[in-house]
């Protein structure tokens, strides 16, 4: 049930009455500081792009493209002077904020009952057809006031729990017509820290629809009361007058404090119950581990050992050698010689474990910073901002990883590990990420990344990113390769046919679906957060916490495939170890499409395409990152599965 629908005042004030003794959990930047006004003294309203929501009645999503406020088939009043452009992260653009200047006019504690935003405007048919398909749409008007989020008071259809939902809407649809918002009420709570700071922190809206609101003969206008709504006309042209009142109400809650209205829509019983979730998958996880290296091997080991102290004369097959069972070896101990053979392609393979410790770096300080409450959702675009400068800064990680490990290789070509380091991984997604902005200009729509921002990406990324991972590259491969434990055969053995769960298919299949499990319920609520528009997500705690699980799951389940492999006598794992865990990229892929079938009915082909190439570009992220966190598991299962490098070299080369 939209509040709206209730008289202005009932249902604001009821809604105010119930937000106010929230409690505080919100912790903000430090160096933030509030800006203080005196009575009357102008605070600026800031407009934002209009962003497609979900409906109210389906909960589902009829469009991914945004708009700018001053589209000018929306005829929205503009300021005198033209709108001027709101100083802007680079974070906060790459997300689509477009934020201007409007002609409101809100003074502090100063009431206006019925204010008219400018003169009368008229929409054409052409016009019309346009804004009454975005009511349908379910598109929502973004506006900032001192810098929060205007929201829409909202009441839970299951729970009958108020909360404030960021945006309002353009319009309703009532009897299978499109109606037009064209009033707006706007309700301002303040903080009075002293008597000359007042300070805001609450913003709620009203929007209704008003056929009768007009201009008088003197010039005054007046609002109406709504008995009549305002539908556009596809036939004709329909004037339009747009009005709004401002009310402004003392309110207890602090400044620090004023966001928590915004983020308190998500239960936490469902991350619980998440994190419980994985952890019981970890801890299987882990207790197999345990279970196949203290048992399967330590007889194998202990076995090994006793060797060392017998009379090693006497190996021509004696009684004694027969019962310490050493006449023939078999399972993983037939490829101790072959396990650190340089695998298919390592090249591309260094490349790729590169970026993902770049990513994985990046990824982790990024959660980490938010948790501690270092970004803040009132620095608008924070998140995007610090993860392209982490990236762009840990790109000497990414060059030092992929040297060192393609030195450990034995590989040769030096010069295009360095070349292709920096430039292979983020060129494919800059290269998907402008095809598909391509398609946002064609639409004309708010969200597409401005040229001059594109070129100022293609600068940092060359003129920082690319000589980190250089310098870290030149630091690689002046370090001695990482040195196998034992040695590696002149001439490799045979491989034997994969089976069963084995083969690389099934074996994705199986493993992959852990890892995405351990983070199912956060990726969702991510994604609802980025298409719905209506939340804002701020669980960083769990967030970290889910990540920490899925590193530990992607190494123990990779442990075990890499175990397995051996086990059957293929030592060919360094591929498959890479693709094991991140397979379950694919299953984050499958989720999407599924969150696209039953929450989204985009209709058009660009829509669909769009959404797709993004779900696309996000899974192949996925995927690159997942297979990084499992390069310890990589490198510590042969290890552990070649045992005691001496003994098992000196029975191999003594025909034990």
């Amino acid at each position: 049930m939209r509040l709206s629908e209730l008289p202005p005042s009932l249902g604001l004030l009821s809604t105010l009455l119930y937000l106010a003794p929230l409690p505080s959990s919100a912790f903000y930047l430090p160096g933030v500081a509030p800006t203080s006004y005196k009575v009357g003294d102008r605070v600026p309203l800031n407009v934002n792009h209009l962003t497609p929501g979900t409906s109210p009645s389906d909960g589902e999503l009829y469009s991914v493209f945004s708009f700018d406020y001053y589209h000018p088939a929306f005829r929205f009043c503009r300021p005198e002077g033209g709108p001027q452009k709101v100083r802007e992260s680079l974070g906060s653009i790459l997300f689509g904020d477009r934020i201007l200047t409007s002609p409101f006019d809100l003074h502090m504690a100063k009431n206006e009952s019925c204010k008219a935003v400018c003169e009368e405007k008229n929409f054409d048919q052409r016009s019309a057809k346009f804004v009454n398909r975005r009511i349908w749409q379910n598109y929502n008007i973004n506006w900032l006031i001192d810098g929060l989020p205007a929201g829409e008071p909202l009441e839970d259809i299951d729970t009958h729990e108020q909360f404030v939902s960021p945006g309002l809407p353009l319009g309703r649809l009532e009897d299978g017509q499109a109606r037009l918002h064209n009033h707006y009420d706007i309700y301002v709570e303040y903080h009075e820290a002293s008597k000359e700071e007042l300070r805001v922190v609450g913003v709620l809206v009203a929007p209704s629809t008003r056929k009768d609101s007009r201009f008088t003969e003197d010039g005054n206008v007046e609002c109406g009361n709504g008995a009549e709504p305002l539908v556009l006309s596809e036939d004709g042209e329909t004037s339009v007058v747009w009005t709004y009142g401002v009310y402004w109400i003392k309110s207890p809650t602090a400044w620090a404090t004023r966001w928590d209205k915004l983020l308190s829509s998500s239960d936490p019983k469902v991350h619980w119950f998440s994190l419980i979730n994985s952890a019981v998958i970890v801890v299987f996880l882990t207790a197999m581990v345990a279970m196949i290296l203290l048992r399967a091997l330590r007889k194998d080991f202990a076995r090994y050992n006793r060797l060392d102290q017998m009379n090693l004369d006497d190996l021509s097959g004696t009684s004694a050698v027969m019962e310490d069972g050493v006449q023939e070896d078999s399972g993983w101990k037939l490829v101790h010689g072959d396990v650190f053979r340089t695998p298919r392609n390592p090249l591309l393979l260094s490349v790729f474990l590169g970026n993902g410790a770049q990513l994985f770096v990046m990824t982790g300080i990024t959660i980490a910073f938010a948790m501690f409450g270092l970004l803040s959702p009132s620095n608008r675009g924070s998140i995007g901002t610090v993860m392209i400068l982490l990236y762009t800064i840990f790109g000497s990680v990414g060059g030092y990883v992929s040297a060192r490990v393609y030195k450990t290789f034995g590989g040769e070509s030096w010069k295009q590990n360095i070349a292709l380091t920096p430039v292979l991984i983020p060129g494919i997604v800059f290269a998907t990420f402008f095809l598909l902005n391509l398609f946002l200009w064609g639409k004309q729509s708010s969200g597409a990344v401005p040229f001059t921002t594109m070129i100022l990406i293609v600068g940092i990324w060359f003129l920082i990113s690319v000589p980190l991972s250089f310098a870290g590259s030149w630091i690689g491969f002046r370090q001695s390769g990482i040195a196998a434990p034992v040695r590696t055969n002149q001439i490799p053995r045979q491989t034997p046919p994969s089976v069963g769960y084995l083969r690389p298919l099934p074996s994705m299949l199986l493993v992959g679906i852990l890892p995405f499990g351990a983070i199912f319920v956060e990726l969702y609520l991510i994604m609802k957060s980025i298409w719905s528009g209506k939340e804002i997500y701020y669980m960083f705690g769990f967030l970290f916490i889910c990540y920490g699980l899925m590193i530990l799951t992607c190494a123990t389940v990779t442990i075990l495939m890499v175990y397995f492999l051996l086990c059957a006598e293929n030592y060919r794992w360094h591929w498959r170890a890479f693709a094991t865990a991140g397979a379950s990229a694919g299953y984050v892929f499958l989720n999407a499409l599924v969150y696209w079938m039953t929450k989204l009915k985009l209709g058009g082909l660009t829509g669909g395409l769009l959404y797709v190439g993004y779900s696309a570009l996000i899974s192949f992220l996925f995927f690159i990152l997942t297979e990084d966190k499992q390069a310890a598991g990589q490198q510590q299962e042969p290890e552990i599965a070649v045992g005691n490098a001496h003994d098992v070299d000196f029975i191999a080369t003594n025909g034990g």
